[in-house]
């Protein structure tokens, strides 16, 4: 995590360029202030994370100040100094929320070390407040199932973005086709992987609540404001934020992100301090923001300033040959999860699977292939363990126009040689080209070149 910034309040001007000295020479940024008065403003204006106060004091006493401190951001950090120490002066001062207490004289390196202390405690905090949004799973490319080649040139771009430098990055993709699994992957094989991955979903938020969650708010920012929040932009300091349906966020929260994008600080509503932040932002949505840009919905200076990086992950009728790789890989997967011992699916299902147009991705394969293994009783998934949608999807298919029709042979004819012939026809009615013969069959190249190898063509 980034150095915290520290506040000193004390009287003694030899205690406070001490403090600036030593503290200084390591990185943190102090602010000092001879009084109470004067430690409070600067507490209301900077919000250091780490508050050193004396007990003895002009005006107002150290206890109080500690009190106000903590009526403004009850999550403050308070270290309380005396010269006076005694066990009640020390009870008193955590009872009204010090975390530590050092007497006086003190040495730095006792100072050094409540410092290390609090920064490990803060670290600590965060990541239990984050670990209630955010299930940490490590995911990385190696574990996202796919091997076409459109997948795989997909994953190695994916790959080197991951390992840049670049704080912001955009996925697009209809829904279902993996957004979040690329943004945990893109996470996990950066830089940034033993930090925070913190996940928003923009559309899940009214507006304001959205700002609040982002941003965090000051007390009394709103009426439901009643202590100072830190928002997950803060908290995820060093990690990575994903925000899921951007394309959901309103103009206002958009010329905030714009800002955070480029200026690389926050501030939280109600507030003035504005708050460095060191984050990785990756944006995704199901909408094509080009048209949101032209329908003035969408920012364009935002959306050119997220499309730094754009990945565009395929719709899985896009790279169908890799359906049954993902079978293999659910089976497997919900096998364990409801103990069964179910080895593959039946040609005929796989056959009903490969040409479903799938409309809600590998999200709707997964779904599927979860129904299908709940209802199977034997030991390979049947045509009849399928959604309706799934089995009805080659009954469905209508003549065009009616202009020609398939009359199955006396003798029969199996669904996989009917196959091959329609593909060896497209290929020669097109002189072996194989774009145009995709055309004809309105397959992808990757699915054309997956059932050229399984036929052997």
């Amino acid at each position: 995590m980034k150095l915290p910034k520290i506040l000193v309040i004390d009287d003694e001007k030899l205690i406070r360029w001490s403090f600036e000295k030593q503290l200084n020479s390591k990185g943190y940024k102090v602010f000092t202030a001879e009084t109470g008065e004067e430690g409070i403003k600067l507490f209301e204006k900077h919000y250091p994370d780490v508050v050193f106060v004396d007990n003895r004091l002009p005006g107002i006493q150290g206890l109080e100040v500690i009190s106000k401190i903590k009526a403004i951001d009850e999550d403050a950090t308070v270290v309380f100094m005396t010269a006076y120490g005694s066990i009640d002066t020390a009870v008193q001062a955590m009872k009204e929320g010090a975390a530590e207490y050092v007497n006086k004289p003190f040495s730095f390196e006792e100072i050094n070390l409540i410092i290390e202390n609090i920064k490990n405690n803060l670290c600590i905090a965060n990541k239990v407040l984050l670990s209630r949004r955010e299930q940490r799973e490590d995911i990385t490319f190696d574990l996202i199932v796919g091997q076409s080649q459109a997948f795989k040139k997909i994953i190695n771009i994916s790959k080197k973005i991951a390992r840049s430098e670049t704080t912001t990055i955009l996925l697009l993709g209809e829904t279902g086709t993996g957004k979040d699994l690329f943004a945990r992957a893109i996470h996990n094989e950066s830089n940034r992987k033993d930090s925070a991955f913190v996940t928003i979903n923009c559309s899940t938020f009214p507006d304001t609540l959205l700002e609040s969650e982002i941003f965090g708010h000051e007390k009394g920012a709103f009426t439901d404001a009643k202590n100072l929040k830190k928002g997950l932009f803060e908290i995820a300091e060093g990690g990575t934020v994903f925000l899921d349906e951007v394309g959901e966020i309103n103009l206002t929260t958009q010329v905030k992100l714009l800002s955070v994008l480029e200026n690389r600080v926050i501030k939280r509503l109600g507030g003035t301090v504005e708050i460095p932040v060191d984050i990785r932002i990756i944006a995704a949505t199901n909408k094509e923001l080009k048209r949101s840009v032209e329908q003035k919905t969408f920012r364009e200076d935002l959306y050119y300033r997220l499309k730094v990086f754009q990945i565009d992950l395929p719709p899985l009728r896009e790279h169908i040959d890799d359906v049954p790789l993902l079978i293999d890989y659910f089976i497997s997967q919900f096998n364990e999860h409801f103990h069964k011992n179910i080895t593959g699916m039946n040609h005929l299902a796989e056959e009903l699977m490969i040409h479903y147009h799938w409309p809600g991705n590998i999200r709707e394969l997964r779904n599927v292939m979860e129904h299908a293994v709940i209802l199977e009783n034997s030991d390979e998934i049947q045509v009849d363990s399928l959604p309706g949608d799934i089995t009805k999807a080659l009954i469905k298919q209508e003549k065009p126009n009616g202009a020609y029709q398939f009359v199955l042979p006396d003798e029969g004819i199996s669904l996989d040689e009917m196959e091959k012939q329609m593909i060896l026809q497209a290929l020669e009615k097109t002189n072996q080209n194989q774009s145009k013969a995709c055309k004809l069959l309105g397959i992808s190249r990757d699915t054309l070149r997956y059932k050229k190898k399984k036929y052997n063509i």
